[in-house]
């Protein structure tokens, strides 16, 4: 039995859920997200919660029913409350502004990385060490993030690059003389 797949997902107020076949659609203040469901689960909705059950009880069915439950359970977080992901820039000289949508970074490269957002992800940077990925879907989100964090990630010996935000980088000793 998923434990993760028992637990029922509550709708709060103001956002609805629809089910058509293996499609659910959730639609809330901050827009509207689906997902279609494979064929080893059913997805039904009443009263205000949405109930992931498996059809059978073969290993696919079962790994299954969390999966959906947890795509589910992210529909209605990215439709009430958005998802939000924070980078950190270290380095001397490493900077990054908005100009419009595109994001400019200084990273000491030879040249400055421009970075257009893709539609539905707001990127914004209030400080010049400090880039704030949102949206309403959450693997966009952290896509988005992890290619902005792959033009120049933290390196072990001084620590310079850009950094998810608590992430913890294990730091080196330099060679001894």
């Amino acid at each position: 039995m998923s434990r993760i797949g028992k637990k029922p997902v509550t709708l709060p107020a103001g956002v609805t859920a629809s089910v058509s076949g293996q499609t659910i659609e959730v639609k809330g203040p901050k827009g509207t997200r689906s997902f279609k469901a494979t064929d080893d689960v059913t997805l039904s909705v009443e009263d205000n919660v949405v109930s992931i059950t498996p059809r059978g009880m073969s290993k696919r069915a079962r790994q299954q029913w969390g999966m959906s439950r947890t795509m589910v359970a992210n529909l209605v977080t990215g439709v009430t409350t958005g998802f939000k992901k924070e980078l950190e820039i270290q380095g001397v000289g490493y900077r990054a502004q908005m100009q419009g949508n595109t994001l400019k970074l200084n990273l000491g490269l030879s040249h400055d990385v421009e970075y257009v957002a893709p539609e539905g992800v707001t990127v914004t940077s209030p400080k010049p060490t400090i880039i704030f990925v949102e949206g309403i879907d959450d693997q966009a989100v952290g896509q988005v993030a992890a290619n902005i964090r792959a033009w120049r990630k933290p390196e072990p010996y001084k620590g310079k690059g850009i950094r998810y935000k608590g992430e913890f980088v294990f730091r080196k000793e330099g060679k001894k003389k």
